[in-house]
């Protein structure tokens, strides 16, 4: 799509936008039924899809993407009413006769640019989220997942017109030629460098962003763990993806007195898991070349422990444990986004808490103790987007709680009502009853006034 047509795109939305059509209930009621029907009906395609694009099993396609966006559509249509509906608050005596009313406006027409590892999800759940506000949107699909792009546009070009949702395709040129557009809203989930691009060009319009990125999430493992389970639910969440996920655990710090059993349970846990993972079908690969040669490059061979064969031909790296990994090694110095996962011991909880808040806040961190005086000290001194409690990922799977990053990690939050909240701005507005009021703050100001005004305001 050329930058002349894009502008014509977005100038059709906006026109649909300013009718007030897409501020009606049933409006924004039937766009979230057409966009689930949409995704269930064409299940076996995306699956084709994901798999197409990253060697996505039939299950991790339907756990991962496909099952979770269907269930945040579901939950945004339940509560759409509750959503939309203006809140009542109270308001002080220096306001008096009036009440207070909240409201939730949409911003307008909305950009959603997504990347590559989960193409379907992070596409079409902030999509949901925009419709749900009563904007229109314009979503922009990564080129590094074509299929997967390719199959979004199609769904979305059958049930939406394109002056109310569109898709474009494409890469550099079209990002660019879309950044260059006035939004009312940009929504981008990928890589921090892309995500400063994003954010300069918002700036010259002063666009709200929304930034979803990610970081070196780190696994923090007390003594006091029980060893087994964190070891089993790290390499889930771990090599998830082969990886390939924002809040994969990035790292582990490790209690140094239980680094040897931790040790021995995750290379129990990855050979059970993962028992022959360059011939396993159901075990994905890594997107592309350039990212498998990078990723290659950071694995310290005196350092390995488990792991470390890989297919170039396949694009497929085995899940990879490395050891006594240092602060200032290679696999350090970036976010992995890939099957290798570096640990790290330390002698005090204090010492893993300092090594933590020394780096740019993470986008998740995952803690496996027993003590809740441990897991009150490292969320109240620890920083970071979200996470869990002797668990990895599963916080990004449920719409009771927000979702997002803080610090380098991103800005702002989505799923279930953040997602509604991202794309629609909070009015406040005041109602004034016609009853008699104090003549306080008519002139002309008198010492009397002034003495009841300090009275009333205190």
């Amino acid at each position: 799509m050329t930058a002349g047509e894009i502008r014509t795109l977005v100038d059709g939305q906006r026109e649909l936008f300013r009718s007030g059509v897409t501020l009606e209930y049933e409006y924004r009621a039937n766009a979230l039924d057409a966009l689930y029907e949409a995704v269930a009906s064409h299940e076996a395609e995306i699956a084709a899809a994901l798999r197409a694009d990253l060697g996505k099993s039939e299950m991790e396609s339907y756990m991962c993407e496909t099952g979770l966006l269907l269930s945040n559509i579901r939950w945004l249509r339940r509560n759409l009413r509750s959503l939309m509906r203006p809140k009542r608050t109270r308001v002080g005596l220096a306001q008096f006769p009036g009440r207070g009313e909240l409201r939730r406006v949409p911003y307008g027409t909305a950009l959603i640019m997504s990347p590559w590892n989960y193409p379907l999800l992070l596409t079409l759940e902030p999509l949901a989220s925009a419709l749900a506000a009563g904007c229109t949107a314009v979503v922009k699909p990564s080129a590094y997942s074509p299929a997967s792009g390719s199959l979004i546009a199609r769904l979305l070009g059958e049930v939406f017109t394109p002056e109310y949702v569109a898709a474009v395709t494409g890469g550099r040129e079209e990002n660019s030629a879309l950044l260059e557009q006035k939004w009312d809203k940009i929504f981008f989930t990928g890589g921090a460098r892309v995500g400063r691009e994003v954010l300069r060009a918002a700036s010259e319009n002063l666009t709200s962003v929304t930034l979803e990125l990610g970081g070196k999430s780190p696994v923090i493992v007390e003594a006091d763990a029980d060893i087994p389970l964190a070891a089993r639910r790290i390499a889930a969440g771990k090599f998830l993806n082969c990886g390939q996920t924002c809040v994969a655990p990035d790292y582990i710090l490790c209690d140094r007195r239980v680094h040897s059993a931790l040790l021995a349970a995750l290379k129990a846990e990855m050979a059970a898991q993962y028992p022959d993972a360059l011939n396993d079908p159901e075990y994905g690969r890594i997107v592309n070349q350039k990212h498998f040669t990078r990723l290659l490059g950071l694995i310290d061979r005196s350092k390995l422990v488990y792991g470390g064969g890989s297919d170039a031909a396949a694009l497929k790296i085995e899940p990879t444990l490395l050891d006594g990994a240092a602060p200032d090694d290679a696999v350090m110095s970036e976010e992995i986004f890939g099957p290798i996962l570096p640990v790290l011991t330390y002698e005090s909880l204090d010492e893993a808490i300092a090594f933590v808040n020394a780096r740019p806040l993470p986008l998740a961190l995952y803690l496996f103790t027993r003590s809740r005086e441990t897991e009150r000290k490292v969320l109240a001194l620890c920083r970071f987007g979200g996470g869990c409690v002797n668990d990895t990922i599963m916080h990004l799977t449920t719409d009771t709680l927000p979702f997002g990053g803080v610090g380098a990690s991103g800005m702002g939050a989505y799923h279930g009502r953040w997602g509604f909240e991202e794309f629609s701005h909070l009015e406040g507005i005041l109602h004034r009853g016609k009853l008699a009021e104090p003549a306080l703050r008519y002139r002309p100001f008198t010492e009397a006034k002034l003495r009841l005004i300090k009275k009333v305001l205190r």
